[in-house]
């Protein structure tokens, strides 16, 4: 049986600060969570093991506190014009009420955080990546013009729900829309957000996740999480869920993982995430690193993230080495052991030649060969309700 007790790895730019505490801190420790430091926060890796989560959330429904995520509002007179010259994606053509995810790039292309966006209606709702958080609002100040307002909404908290019971476990709290023609939560399809009352508690909910199972996200203000992951957790349907699931189920998922599969040195075609990239802006550029990026769409990259299988039952982890024959090709990004194929699984970065499916490679872990292939991502298929 693999290790069920994986660790989750904090980003070397916050260990020396102190972990500050997210709104459910206290709710996840009575609850059995225990405790690591992610992020910059004390977060739950875990309540009664990491697999058993995992297994959880593909049957049923896993609820996930990701407060410490960057909630972020950009408002103004042309905040999506704004948005576009630093985000490759087509902002102006997003319609109230439907989600879209998109990169930050620098000058260089290489990608400074993934983070979806939403439009509100009269303004633009952005979730960060809570390690790059900081550093995305001084980037965003420095760029975008100064008549565009950005608020950080520093007094909510984020929780995730996700799996095949989801829709069923949201809809029994009996949330009502909070403006005429919004759609009912149930009804909501993938992608597509709206705002909602749990009596006097206002919600922003979209049908969104990080897991490859349908799911929701949820806004909400801190002072009232903790009524919230209560009232959810007391349905027989829903438990709550830590980070070390969290990451297995986004590894299955064929997910990226900011700080491991992307950073500034990665770019988005080599990391597979030019769908990002629309078709308008990559006619017109007009984004921040346009020019080396549009030229990776047109030339290629000289790596890929791939997908690879293992054989046997030892892991993979992030920084081990791959190879084609004797040749270095590599190197894994995120690896681990897959509680739904019920064997390791890795993501990697390897040089453009024997990225190809099917192509046979080996990992180097603890001085030995283990054979691997490339396969397709995601490794287990998506279930998002569209």
């Amino acid at each position: 049986m693999p290790d069920d007790d994986a660790s989750i790895e904090a980003n070397d730019n916050l260990d020396e600060l102190e972990p500050e505490m997210l709104p459910l801190d206290s709710w996840h420790r009575a609850r059995g969570g225990r405790m690591v430091e992610f992020a910059g926060y004390w977060m739950p890796v875990q309540y009664e093991g990491i697999i058993a989560e995992h297994l959880w959330t593909r049957d049923h429904a896993g609820l996930f506190d990701v407060s410490h995520m960057g909630q972020l509002l950009v408002s103004g007179e042309g905040a999506a014009g704004a948005l576009e010259a630093l985000l490759p994606g087509d902002i102006s053509a997003l319609n109230p009420g439907r989600q879209r995810y998109s990169l930050l790039l620098d000058e260089t292309g290489g990608i400074l955080d993934d983070l979806m966006v939403t439009n509100r209606g009269d303004h633009f709702y952005l979730v960060v990546n809570g390690a790059t958080k900081w550093d995305d609002i001084a980037h965003l100040r420095e760029y975008l013009p100064d008549e565009i307002t950005l608020n950080l909404l520093d007094e909510h908290g984020l929780l995730a729900l996700q799996g095949p019971d989801a829709a069923a476990s949201l809809g029994a709290l009996g949330l009502h829309p909070a403006f005429d023609g919004m759609p009912e939560v149930v009804d909501l399809k993938f992608m597509q957000a709206a705002a909602y009352h749990w009596g006097e508690v206002p919600l922003g909910v979209s049908r969104s996740g990080y897991t490859g199972e349908d799911g929701y996200e949820i806004s909400v203000r801190a002072a009232d999480i903790e009524a919230l992951a209560e009232a959810l957790c007391a349905l027989p349907q829903v438990k709550p869920i830590g980070l070390g699931a969290r990451d297995s189920l986004r590894l299955e998922a064929g997910l990226p993982l900011y700080g491991h599969d992307l950073s500034p040195e990665t770019d988005p075609v080599s990391a597979g995430l030019a769908f990002a990239i629309s078709k308008r802006r990559r006619t017109e550029g007009g984004f921040l690193g346009a020019e080396p990026v549009l030229a990776a769409l047109e030339g290629g990259t000289a790596t890929r993230r791939v997908g690879l299988a293992l054989e046997g039952r030892q892991a993979a982890r992030e920084g081990a080495l791959v190879f084609a024959g004797e040749e270095e090709v590599g190197r894994v990004t995120s690896g681990g052991f897959s509680p739904s194929l019920n064997h390791p699984i890795a993501m990697a970065y390897v040089n453009a030649a024997p990225a190809a499916d099917g192509t046979a490679l080996t990992i180097e872990v603890r001085g030995k060969r283990l054979p691997a292939r490339v396969v397709p991502m995601p490794f287990v298929p998506h279930r998002y309700h569209r």
